[in-house]
């Protein structure tokens, strides 16, 4: 549902169940405050010399979306567990895809790592955790949607530097500003970029003089090779080495902060999966593990006694965590998406794609 500016002189009143944060609050539309939203990028666009075209493009009839308020103010609190999260993620159909995207773009996959160090396996994983390797279309019209969320207030200065950075990317490549469409947050494309990163990071991947990272699957690919690149992906480095912990191992330590050499984590107990020694290695990572999931589980609680598995002693094993040690590149994920489950999934999605 979205208003264009003439439908406001018969719409002043809108339901404060429909629009319910800093300004929509007041549960009456505020004309004036939107016309001086309008007014004001106008004058930082010409400030800033985007053409008047695309100005007059992009307020020509500029709309207010409850819906986008709506979910700014609503954005889901709820959380899943890292095994729930990784079976959404990382599952058969998903790396069937990614294998089949592989075969079918060899040579831009190539082109990217060599040209930005970035393995065909790691850009495949972004791409299909970001748009599910493009079949996830956005359906926001990002200057309606931008200027909905300036005008809301609760973060009305990020939100114009992102319409006027997409009005520059609009100008500069020939676009048609009010064809753009993305999230409601303004993320756009195959991976999933803000304006201010496109026109940071953005490349010309397929030659035309301009970058359009909806259409163009090589503009999109060479823009993240790019953005990836410049956060320091180390293209020999792993992401994550999946390791298993005493029970009683300490909790404070198991959010990445942490950081130790292999041989340290070997000491205080880490292990391999199969419960053999740590390689001895002065690499410095850090440690991650599900710990809201472990205080569910009585890991103190002796296990089901089963005599035939035991042969001297009633003590049952020790029961175990399973945890990820975190490469260097592992926190450059995090600079993309500062989700450990994201980058424990980028992590597993680019094994799983290699």
């Amino acid at each position: 549902m979205k208003y264009s500016l003439p439908g406001f002189l018969g719409v002043l009143f809108l339901s404060a169940a429909m629009t319910n944060t800093v300004y929509a609050d007041r549960g009456v539309f505020d004309l004036e405050r939107w016309e001086n939203v309008i007014q004001n990028i106008r004058n930082r666009a010409t400030e800033q010399k985007i053409s008047k075209s695309v100005i007059d493009e992009t307020l020509k009839s500029p709309a207010f979306i409850p819906s986008i308020v709506k979910s700014d103010k609503n954005q889901s609190e709820f959380t899943l567990t890292l095994d729930q999260y990784l079976n959404r993620t990382v599952n058969d159909t998903r790396i069937k895809e990614g294998l089949k995207k592989k075969a079918e773009y060899p040579t831009l996959l190539s082109r990217v790592e060599q040209r930005y160090n970035v393995p065909k396996n790691v850009l495949l994983a972004f791409w299909g955790m970001e748009s599910n390797y493009g079949a996830i279309k956005s359906r926001h019209q990002l200057t309606g949607a931008f200027l909905t969320l300036i005008y809301d207030g609760r973060r009305e200065e990020f939100f114009s530097k992102q319409l006027l950075a997409l009005m520059k990317i609009a100008d500069k490549n020939k676009l048609q500003i009010n064809n753009i469409y993305g999230s409601w947050a303004g993320a756009m494309g195959h991976f999933q970029f803000i304006p201010t990163t496109l026109a940071q990071y953005g490349v010309d991947g397929n030659n035309d003089n301009r970058i359009d990272i909806i259409n163009s699957v090589g503009d999109a690919m060479m823009s993240a090779g790019h953005y990836l690149n410049k956060l320091g992906w180390a293209k020999n480095e792993p992401v994550i080495y999946k390791v298993i912990l005493p029970g009683d191992f300490d909790r404070m330590v198991l959010n990445g902060d942490t950081k130790k050499s292999f041989k340290e984590w070997s000491q205080m107990g880490v292990m391999k999966t199969d419960g053999t020694a740590l390689p001895q290695l002065d690499t410095t990572v850090g440690l991650v593990a599900d710990t809201k999931e472990i205080a569910k589980q009585d890991l103190y609680q002796p296990q089901r006694y089963d005599p035939s598995q035991t042969l001297d002693t009633d003590v049952a094993p020790a029961p175990v965590i399973h945890a990820y040690l975190t490469y260097p590149n592992f926190y450059r994920i995090k600079k993309w998406n500062n989700s450990s489950w994201y980058a424990i999934a980028i992590g597993e999605l680019s094994e799983k794609l290699k």
